[in-house]
């Protein structure tokens, strides 16, 4: 960093403004982009900062708005991609807003605990909280929020009772069961995920109405935990079922399983058995055969709940300060549009 020639420091906003012969409101007024400054004396403050390699203080920033300028995100310990990569894309939509982010990772994720830790970000005085609350314990915690917190809540489902920005996994599960159809399969097994997660009994509830709308029977659902292990676990019972044809994995992880113990038992996919799966992780498109698999733009999910958040701070400032009326006042958020990502794992039916 380059530092202030007369006291060897790290360069500050009185810094840039002696360099750039303005004064240090004007400099404020360039780093938060307001309308009235010149476009010669903005172009001169920025290559002031640049020469200074000055970076604004975000907390500074936030002093003339009364924003503290970070974002509290409570989340919950764990290496699922589809969490893990949803709170990767808030943080990145956060940054490129301008805002810092302080994260709370729950080790057990039930009402008291996310009560704590809404409780803990607000004593550190952030703006608003996004809550990542894909199990149903999560989302049910989500009615007990201090009243005067502005939230955003992520894949908590419809009744949360917050502003809410989620995937539709309704229509995710739709797509990957329709395409297995149309190759002509006269149904489709399902692996699921755990009961107590709303992303798992949306992907249920799509599999379900897909396969009622075609007329066609509904097997028997197989319960996984997300694991590759509960994949493989119900590969090896549907390998010895010569009624599968097709099997919808309710995540790419399962499939994973799946397709391991689809192999040892000498069953092959496609001809034998086609899979499809939900997430797209990296390794999907290197598993063997590469998988068809229902993609997820988490950093859409990361823009739009940051999106929600900032226009509830300026609804409820407009509100006076009422959290719960500017909340009731925002319109329903549409849910990110998944998309089907085709690769080798799927074919027409053999037998």
């Amino acid at each position: 960093m380059t530092t202030s020639p007369q006291t060897n420091r790290p360069a500050v906003m009185t810094d840039v403004a002696r360099l750039a012969g303005v004064s240090h409101q004007t400099v404020s007024r360039v780093i938060n982009d307001h309308p009235r400054v010149r476009a010669e004396t903005r172009e001169r403050v920025l290559r002031a900062m640049a020469e200074l390699s000055y970076r604004p203080n975000a907390m500074a920033r936030g002093l003339a708005s009364r924003r503290s300028r970070v974002l509290g995100v409570v989340s919950f310990d764990t290496i699922l991609f589809g969490p893990a990569s949803t709170l990767l894309g808030i943080e990145r939509a956060a940054r490129a807003a301008g805002y810092g982010v302080s994260i709370v990772a729950l080790e057990r994720v039930d009402r008291k605990g996310v009560l704590a830790a809404v409780q803990a970000l607000d004593g550190q005085g952030v703006d608003g909280v996004i809550i990542i609350a894909p199990q149903m314990a999560a989302a049910a915690a989500l009615h007990s929020l201090p009243r005067g917190m502005a939230a955003v809540a992520v894949e908590a489902g419809q009744d949360s009772g917050l502003p809410s920005v989620s995937v539709d996994q309704i229509a995710g599960a739709r797509l990957a069961v329709r395409h297995l159809l149309e190759q002509g399969h006269q149904t489709v097994w399902h692996i699921s995920g755990p009961s107590d997660w709303l992303e798992a009994r949306d992907r249920i509830e799509g599999w379900r109405q897909t396969l009622e709308e075609a007329g066609a029977v509904v097997p028997p659902i197989i319960s996984g935990d997300w694991s590759a292990r509960s994949g493989y676990v119900a590969g090896t019972a549907l390998a010895g079922n010569p009624d599968v044809t097709a099997v919808f994995a309710g995540n790419d992880q399962m499939a994973l399983g799946l397709l391991r113990a689809l192999h040892e038992r000498g069953v092959r996919v496609p001809q034998d058995i086609s899979v499809v799966a939900f997430d797209d992780i990296p390794e999907a498109e290197f598993m063997l055969p590469p998988l068809t698999t229902v993609r997820q733009d988490f950093d859409e999910v990361g823009r739009r709940s940051m999106a929600t958040l900032l226009r509830l701070l300026d609804t409820t400032e407009a509100a006076g300060g009422n959290a719960a009326e500017a909340a009731a006042a925002l319109a329903p958020a549409v849910p990110v549009e998944p998309i089907l990502v085709l690769r080798s794992s799927t074919a027409p039916p053999t037998r």
